[in-house]
């Protein structure tokens, strides 16, 4: 028995609290401008005094008769989670209402109680009781039709009787519906659907109806969207394939609905959501194969198991798909058989729409060396079809037969059968998005490069064919990663300079302020220079420098340090170094960088006569966060179990770190580009930060460089172990304290010095690393 989520209550119950939000904006705004509230004042005048409140007392308690008697018949009858889906419902739904209510402070229930009533009674919770009855009522297991009824009345009658006592207005209950309904669909997702599998005696009445008499019926697992298969022996000696469609079946629905958003109208798959279309849309694909010549099972019945779950009675399929074939049973005849079997289907404007390894093949019940093609899997193709639909079925057919007996002879079966420019024409098709999702994850497992080969051999035999890729989709996904990264910057970079009074800048000297652009300029061709030098492979000079502004762009939506490591391990990789040595060139830069900096921490501590620990003490989130992370590294170091799952996970990125180094003693002049971009990395930013506080200095200041780098040294080394972006926050606070406690400038020049450091170093890149980001990606560089 099983428990599917349905992705359709899902989305009802985004759809939902979209509304529910869009309300409490529009009620809020209404409460701010005063607006007036329903007046139940006329209609309360000709009712019997004291009537209401009888009316309401017997229905409250109606109410929860009735849902105590559910739940106790529930779980006597059914199980615990036939209980737990509407009691999740019906509190999730009481705790939303009460949570608005306590917000707005109803301002919709204005009107006073009834005369002489206690003040608790009819109050906001009222509409919590209905919204969680609703939500109850509608999750509630099938079946008490009676009981079912009571409790739709009930909750009406204490929405009606709360109007008519002026403790609520028309809007608050049609938001209480709103939420009851919401909360239902998500208590339907969350919790599931229980499923009772289908009995086999009432599978074999189905069939009986249709005149066929099956003798044994067994469950056959299921097909690929999840939707469970039985064999039946027929009394003549027959097969039958039996699908049971259900509504509750969700299998394939995101991917299916993913495709769709991404891809454009033609190449987009169907979606056929409801158990009655997806059977009436395989019935028609099987008769319209089967007109067209095609030899394709037959749809023996189809009936309705139940409400919502529908039994499509096939013939069995009787091939063996192209998977199971050897290789010397391929032959140019059936490449030919296979050929004309799809041109008979396009003829007809058929599309198949799921060609792959396991839905074509050749018939199973002919003498052995006897083939002949044949086709299965029709549910996803489509009637009618238009032209871009019949082309993306000859290129699947065409890469399916390319991956099974090779690029050349596919090519050459293709030209006989369609012609040199049929075949051409599918040149601009031949790309992963217009191939269907099966033969797609084939490639994936067995050859990656197959495409490209593919598209090689085509441009030869027809060098006029158009060599440029079909625009199938409508959002690639680099689009979509661009799209959600400058949102998540824009987002971080309003909430973060809210309360900064940039102002302050203006007051800089503009020539020490020119020289700190400078040296922040500086520090993006120093990072490029420890990139190039690390990095086994020649990297383009300028390209490295632009992949180091994109890494600024992102940086501002990762933790520290995360960003430019990923967009530089990209990068490399895109560049044609093997994974596990690219991995191991940015480790090593990484590496360095520790080395260096540590070292030059120490040196200008002692120089200055200052330690970092003696000198300023990080925030208490920093310290609690480093804490925490050593005693997990103390954890996973301690445990047995854990230490080895992380030291298997970590060995192949971290392996070759120590044989890279050793590599680059090999080679001085590499070794020296990297150890000095690093090293006139970390003087770019010390002098920066120097040059920021020497413009807002007064002349008589002495700024102590030296000083100046133990607080840049010990507050990127805070920076670093900030959860938060760029080390947002703690950065800031680290060389504020810093240079007023360690370097002793005053605070009026040490906060406006540390906010043009930042405004050069941090903010001022996001601009040209967001067009650096985008064209790197238009090139395929990252």
């Amino acid at each position: 028995m099983s428990s599917p989520r349905r992705p359709v209550d899902l989305l009802t119950a985004i759809a939902g609290l979209i509304l529910v939000v869009l309300f409490l904006i529009l009620v809020s705004d209404a409460i701010s401008d005063g607006a007036p509230t329903d007046d139940a004042s006329q209609l309360r005048a000709v009712l019997p005094r004291g009537s209401l409140f009888v009316v309401s007392l017997s229905a409250n308690l109606l109410l929860i008769v009735l849902i105590s008697y559910v739940v106790l018949r529930t779980l006597i009858v059914a199980g615990p989670r036939d209980v737990l889906r509407p009691l999740f419902g019906a509190v999730t739904a009481y705790a939303m209402t009460s949570y608005v209510n306590a917000q707005l402070e109803i301002a919709t229930m204005g009107a006073a109680p009834l005369p002489g009533l206690p003040d608790d009674v009819l109050t906001a919770a009222t509409l919590g009781y209905v919204a969680a009855g609703i939500a109850f009522t509608r999750t509630m297991p099938t079946g008490q039709p009676r009981v079912r009824s009571l409790l739709w009345g009930t909750n009406a009658l204490i929405a009606v009787i709360a109007i008519m006592a002026g403790v609520s207005s028309i809007l608050a209950v049609l938001f209480t519906v709103l939420v009851g309904f919401t909360c239902a669909a998500l208590a339907d997702y969350v919790v599931g659907t229980r499923v009772t599998p289908p009995d086999i005696e009432r599978i074999r009445d189905e069939l009986r109806r249709f005149g066929l008499i099956a003798d044994h019926i067994t469950p056959s697992g299921t097909d690929r969207e999840g939707d469970p298969l039985y064999l039946a022996d027929l009394d003549d000696g027959g097969r039958a394939e039996l699908t049971v469609l259900s509504t509750e079946n969700g299998d394939g629905f995101w991917r299916r609905l993913r495709d769709l958003l991404l891809l454009r109208g033609p190449v987009a798959p169907r979606i056929l959501y409801g158990s009655r279309r997806r059977a009436e849309h395989a019935a028609l694909m099987s008769a319209s194969a089967r007109d067209a010549g095609v030899r394709a099972p037959r749809v023996l019945a189809l009936g309705e198991l139940s409400p919502g779950t529908v039994l499509l009675a096939r013939e069995r399929a009787r091939i063996r798909s192209l998977d199971t074939l050897e290789a010397s049973e391929v032959t140019d005849a059936l490449l030919a058989d296979l050929w004309r079997t799809l041109i008979m289907l396009h003829r007809r404007r058929v599309a198949h729409g799921d060609l792959n390894g396991t839905t074509v093949g050749v018939r199973d019940d002919l003498p052995d060396g006897v083939l002949e093609a044949a086709l299965t899997g029709f549910d996803h193709g489509s009637v009618a079809a238009p032209p871009l639909r019949t082309s993306l079925d000859t290129a699947a057919m065409l890469t399916l037969l390319a991956s099974h007996v090779g690029v050349e002879r596919a090519v050459d079966s293709a030209v006989r059968a369609l012609g040199v420019d049929t075949t051409a024409a599918v040149l601009p098709l031949l790309q992963p998005p217009g191939l269907p999702n099966g033969l797609r994850s084939e490639l994936r497992r067995r050859d990656r490069g197959l495409l490209a080969r593919l598209r090689r051999h085509l441009a030869t035999i027809a060098p006029q064919a158009p060599a440029e890729p079909a625009r199938l989709e409508r959002m690639r996904p680099r689009t979509i990663v661009s799209v959600v990264v400058a949102t998540a910057v824009g987002l971080i970079l309003v909430y973060q300079l809210a309360g900064v009074d940039l102002a302050t800048i203006r007051h800089a000297d503009p020539w020490w302020a020119l020289a700190a652009f400078a040296m922040a300029t500086t520090c993006m061709i120093a990072a490029a220079m420890v990139l190039v030098g690390f990095v086994p492979a020649p990297l383009p000079w300028w390209r490295t420098v632009l992949v180091q502004y994109a890494a600024s762009f992102v940086r501002i939506a990762a933790p520290a340090g995360l960003g430019s490591i990923a967009i530089n391990g990209r990068y490399v990789i895109k560049a044609g170094v093997p994974t596990p040595l690219a991995l191991s060139a940015v480790g090593l830069t990484q590496l360095v960088g520790f080395l260096v900096h540590v070292p030059l921490l120490l040196i200008c501590a002692y120089l200055t006569g200052t330690s970092y620990w003696s000198g300023f003490t990080p925030s208490p989130t920093v310290a609690v966060i480093s804490i925490l992370g050593t005693a997990a590294v103390a954890a996973v170091l301690l445990h047995p179990r854990m230490r080895r799952a992380v030291t298997k996970r970590l060995r192949p990125y971290l392996s070759g770190v120590l044989p890279r180094l050793l590599d680059m003693f090999q080679r001085p002049l590499s070794l020296l580009l990297g150890v000095g971009g690093t090293v006139l990395l970390t003087v770019a930013f010390v002098l920066c930060l120097h040059f920021s506080v020497l413009a807002f200095a007064d002349p008589g200041l002495q700024v102590d460089l030296v000083a100046v780098a133990v607080v840049f040294l010990a507050g990127n080394a805070i920076g670093s172990a900030a959860p938060t972006p760029g080390g947002l926050g703690a950065v800031e606070a680290a060389l504020i304290g810093g240079l007023t406690a360690v370097a002793g400038i005053p605070a009026a020049v040490a906060l406006p010095a540390v906010l043009l450091f930042r405004v050069l170093t941090f903010w001022f890149p996001v601009l040209p690393g967001w067009a650096a980001f985008l064209h790197l990606q238009r090139r395929e560089a990252i």
